[in-house]
């Protein structure tokens, strides 16, 4: 699930707790299959209740006002649905050409429980509220009611906690094998099934916390960054050691403000592989202290605000002994920081900035889609999970 979703299940999760306590139903209606191109990818939801008042989007707004008519009737039947939408028909003038997508979608529309009952949403969003990674698996078409029931689900946490609605025992065994070697690289799937009995087929969706970004340096600059981050919902902490810097009428809606001087945010600062730091202190000697700290750290993403000339300066400084900087670490900082898109204001600054992180986070060199020859959006495809499955083994064989 991209970070950008994190913020709009939270949303669901709000808005779906303020229906319950005000007596409304609502519905959830979930993308679990694309074929071809589509404007979201599986895993995105929207929230719909019975007064047609909806939370999050499955679409560019194409397939909303239909899919809020199918939810209300699943909301007055009490039974979940599956709708199809097929934009590779041109005769199509609603579904097909209207939507200039050229892709199969399919859609989950499924009744949330009552107040006194239990619901995956919140159980997924408290995972994430601890910054925890999880396992997501939607059995969204079975062949028969045996095999199990279509929104039933499983749910695994990344310490082996494990949650399930399924009901049958085989399957959830092969959802839960194959839900542990995707959480353990990280790639969701859509998954068939073979049972006896029949199949199912599964979404299987890695649920990301939010994205860990430490901003250390509290200008102004500081700010917009804060803003585009928060806006994507990542988690934001700021670090700086001017008392007024680290205030929150500046950084009003950054989860964690720090004051420390560099030489103490050893101590202070939480650093791990998830971690995106970006060192804006305007300061020779804090950047100097804060690389020679974040360099050889976990840290997946080190970016330097300044120009080229002056972040070579301080590698060069940094290149001494007892600190011996691996190539590897030195590779990890990216300086200049940001896209190269002309930017000049502290507002593009920090959309350039945003971009570049969002870029490396996603394995892309952050080029012109237009240039792209290959598919937008990467997944892994049915059975895929099993080979990599095998290839673990075969790995593992071989040690």
């Amino acid at each position: 699930m991209p970070e950008g979703s994190m913020r709009e299940l939270h949303s669901i999760v709000e808005a779906f707790e303020q229906a319950k306590a005000r007596g409304k139903r609502a519905a959830l209606a979930t993308v679990v299959s694309v074929r071809g191109s589509a404007y979201r990818r599986p895993g995105a939801r929207m929230l719909i209740t019975q007064d047609g008042q909806t939370t999050g989007t499955i679409s560019g707004g194409c397939l909303e006002r239909d899919v809020i008519l199918r939810a209300q009737r699943v909301i007055e039947r009490g039974e979940a649905t599956l709708a199809t939408y097929d934009s590779t028909d041109e005769r199509e003038v609603d579904f097909g050409a209207g939507l200039g997508c050229g892709g199969v979608i399919q859609i989950l529309i499924e009744p949330l429980p009552r107040a006194s009952e239990p619901a995956h949403l919140s159980l997924v969003d408290k995972l994430l509220r601890r910054g925890e990674r999880g396992l997501l698996a939607t059995v969204w078409r079975a062949s028969s009611p045996q095999i199990a029931r279509r929104g039933s689900r499983l749910l695994l946490a990344s310490d082996g906690e494990l949650w399930n609605d399924i009901g049958n025992p085989k399957l959830t065994a092969q959802i839960e094998q194959d839900a542990r070697e995707l959480l353990r690289t990280r790639r969701s799937a859509e998954q068939t099934y073979e049972l006896p009995a029949g199949d199912a087929e599964v979404l299987l969706e890695v649920l990301q916390p939010p994205v860990p970004l430490v901003i250390f340096g509290g200008g102004y600059d500081a700010v917009p960054l804060m803003q585009f981050a928060h806006e994507l919902g990542w988690h934001v902490t700021v670090v700086d050691g001017r008392p007024g810097a680290v205030s929150r009428a500046r950084f009003p809606w950054a989860d964690v403000l720090i004051l420390c001087r560099p030489e103490q945010a050893r101590d202070q600062v939480p650093l791990t592989s998830d971690t995106v730091a970006v060192v804006m202190t305007h300061n020779y000697r804090s950047d100097l202290q804060l690389l020679e700290m974040l360099l050889p750290s976990p840290v997946g993403y080190l970016g330097l605000l300044g120009s080229r000339r002056r972040s070579q300066r301080l590698l060069q400084e940094l290149d001494q002994p007892g600190i011996n900087l691996t190539r590897t670490q030195r590779s990890k900082l990216h300086a200049p920081i940001g896209l190269d898109i002309g930017a000049e204001t502290c507002e593009e600054i920090a959309l350039a900035i945003v971009a570049e992180i969002r870029a490396v986070l996603a394995g892309r060199a952050g080029g012109h889609l237009r240039e792209r020859r290959t598919p937008i959006h990467e997944r892994a495809r049915s059975g895929e999970v099993r080979a990599l499955r095998m290839i673990a083994v075969e790995n593992a064989s071989c040690v």
